[in-house]
This record gives C-alpha cells, sequence and structure tokens, in this order.
C-alpha cells in the first residue's frame, strides 16, 4: 500500500525537503513537478531532509501535463483552499494521489475547476488576511488523514 504526494512547480527547498521526509518515512511516493523553483541538489533541500534522501521514492515530471500523462486516470485529489469538500470528508484509498501546488499561488485555477468535484481543503480561520498554511504541514495533515483511514499500512 503506498499514497502518492505530488508537489507541482514547488519553490521553497526545505518545504520539499520536510515533505521527502514525510514521505520517506510513512512509504509515500514523491512526486515533483517541474519547474522546479530550486535544484534537487540544493543546500537546504537535503538539509531538511536530512539523511532520509536514500529512502525517498521520488519522481521527477518535466510539466502538469506529463504527470497527468502518465498518472491522469489514477484517484487524486486537489489539496487547494478552494476546495469545496474538507479534506476528512474523502475517503481515501490505496495508491490515492494528492496534488498541492506552489507556495505562492497554489494549483492552477483552470485544472482545479475542470477538477472541482476531486478539491479538497484543510478548514482554517474566516480571517481574509490569512491565506493558506504552510505547505509542507498542510501536505502532513492531509496525508496522515489518509494513512490514519488505511489504518497506517506498513508504519509501527
Amino acid at each position: 500500500m503506498a499514497m502518492h504526494i505530488v508537489l507541482v512547480e514547488p519553490e521553497i527547498p526545505p518545504n520539499t525537503g520536510n515533505i521527502a521526509r514525510t514521505c520517506a518515512a510513512t512509504g509515500t511516493t514523491l512526486h515533483l513537478v517541474k519547474p522546479l523553483g530550486f535544484s534537487i541538489d540544493d543546500a537546504h533541500l537535503k538539509r531538511a531532509g536530512l539523511d532520509y534522501w536514500p529512502y525517498v521514492n521520488i519522481e521527477v515530471h518535466e510539466s502538469l501535463e506529463d504527470f497527468l500523462k502518465k498518472y491522469g486516470k489514477r484517484n487524486f485529489y486537489l489539496a487547494t483552499t478552494k476546495g469545496g469538500k474538507i479534506y476528512t470528508d474523502v475517503v481515501f484509498q490505496d495508491e490515492d494521489m494528492i496534488l498541492f501546488g506552489k507556495e505562492t499561488a497554489g494549483l492552477p485555477r483552470d485544472f482545479i475547476q475542470a477538477n472541482e468535484e476531486k478539491a479538497i481543503r484543510i478548514p482554517m480561520s474566516q480571517d481574509t488576511r490569512l491565506r493558506s498554511l504552510n505547505l509542507a504541514n498542510s501536505a502532513n495533515i492531509i496525508l496522515f488523514e489518509a494513512l490514519r483511514q488505511l489504518k497506517f499500512p506498513d508504519l509501527r
């Protein structure tokens, strides 16, 4: 059993490094969709992932279109502040893919609109000055709900 975290055009190395560490610790596959806002060799990225990088199952895709050509028929969810459903309302299944957009802009609006039924969100304050949670925190929140529903497969 495995889940998949997909980062579409991530910009901040420590976020991706922290998510990579979580992926390694949970057996989750990490997908990085270019363009990336950093080099995969970036020292900040490696520092955040510490010595977990050899244990990360990682795939790099040239574009969102390339990712969708390969995995578009799989079940996926879009994590976005514009989601109509709360992430805990989803019944996650083995091999589901959870897509997150870049830190400054999220996922492309047209992509969200074309997949509205798959758009999920984390509830937060209605204060409009607060745009969203940190990417790494959001990925962990949703991933661990999915793993909880799956009864933490292969984890001790």
